[in-house]
């Protein structure tokens, strides 16, 4: 093992931080948070050498290590939640809230990263972690959507997680949010009709049931009021967490576009998805900024992707996000990259 590759343990600094943070001083959790979320962005665009991560890494005896930092995340994830719950139970409500978006950054930032990755693995253990990230989160459906709908209709106007050009983050936001739970529910059901198999043994089914446990067990377990900050604090938590994921799922294909002509669809290219090599980025978020090379290749696990010379974001995600939040912006610094492809791509005139 080399050094660099410790890198990726930064990943578990991030919900570590957090915990202490909740469980220290809760009132304070939400302002950490934003700061912890500037530094970061700020990281990416000023600390020397920030812009470029170290190459991929293809050795399988190397492999395993990269595997266990993911698996290692989920318990801490689910330790996270219930400390968050329990600061809630004691706190006021703008107390709760704080708190519940600290815990949503930390589950939709690290969480669903790594539930993506574990998803795309070949290990049925693996698989079943992302299910218990995703259910934590009342997302499961990601499960379904991401890798057989996402992927294959990924920069086309059939996909609802890939954003238009001029299209706002603020219209996209309801049309990627009711479009991917209603194909991931109909993508399940043509699975069960194919397989002549029933709901009853359907993982996204199970992980439905999951995720209305906590509403369930609180409502039963506990006085009202207790109840209603338990409810409250689990749906918040998961909102920061989701609507986290598809902000950066807007950033991920903004404005590009494969050609199609009937069903048949331009193949996955390196010109196809949003690119970042940002060093801190990367290693807390599993390379997920290499995502072109994701898209071309994936089942690669995330040490073994690649940084490709496709479209580049101007930034690394964490500060796409807040980019991404002040429309203007963003179509001020993504549409001269986009009219820059275009023309690029354009056939030279004899």
């Amino acid at each position: 093992m080399r050094i660099s590759d410790l890198r990726f343990l930064l990943a578990w600094l991030l919900p570590l931080m957090t915990l202490f943070g909740i469980l220290q001083a809760p009132a304070q959790s939400a302002l950490w948070t934003l700061g912890l979320w500037i530094i970061i962005a700020a990281a990416d665009v000023w600390l020397p050498g920030g812009g470029r991560s170290p190459g991929p890494i293809s050795a399988p005896a190397r492999l395993s290590y990269f595997r266990w930092v993911l698996r290692g995340y989920v318990p801490l994830q689910l330790v996270l939640i219930a400390a968050g719950a329990h600061a809630a139970l004691r706190s006021d409500w703008l107390t709760l809230l704080g708190v519940a978006f600290s815990v949503g950054f930390i589950t939709g930032s690290q969480g669903i990263t790594f539930a993506h990755e574990l998803g795309h693995s070949k290990s049925k253990f693996d698989r079943a972690c992302a299910w218990v990230l995703m259910s934590s989160v009342c997302y499961g459906h990601f499960m379904v959507e991401h890798y057989r709908g996402h992927h294959p209709r990924a920069a086309t106007h059939e996909d609802p997680a890939s954003a238009r050009r001029g299209e706002s983050l603020y219209r996209f936001l309801p049309r990627t949010l009711w479009g991917s739970l209603a194909s991931g529910w109909q993508l399940e059901a043509q699975r069960i009709a194919q397989f002549k198999s029933s709901w009853f043994r359907s993982p996204l089914a199970w992980s439905a049931a999951g995720s209305l446990m906590p509403f369930v067990l609180a409502a039963l377990y506990f006085p009202a009021p207790a109840a209603i900050k338990i409810i409250a604090f689990f749906a918040a938590q998961s909102a920061v967490a989701f609507l986290l994921l598809e902000v950066v799922n807007y950033i991920e294909h903004y404005g590009l576009q494969r050609r199609q002509q009937g069903r048949r669809r331009e193949a996955f290219g390196v010109m196809h998805a949003w690119n970042a090599d940002h060093l801190l980025t990367n290693s807390m978020l599993a390379n997920l900024q290499r995502h072109s090379d994701h898209h071309m290749h994936a089942w690669k696990a995330y040490p073994s992707l690649a940084a490709l010379p496709g479209p580049q974001l101007p930034t690394g995600y964490a500060g796409c996000l807040m980019l991404a939040m002040v429309p203007p912006l963003w179509f001020g610094l993504m549409h001269k990259r986009l009219d820059a492809l275009q023309r690029q791509a354009a056939p030279t005139s004899s």
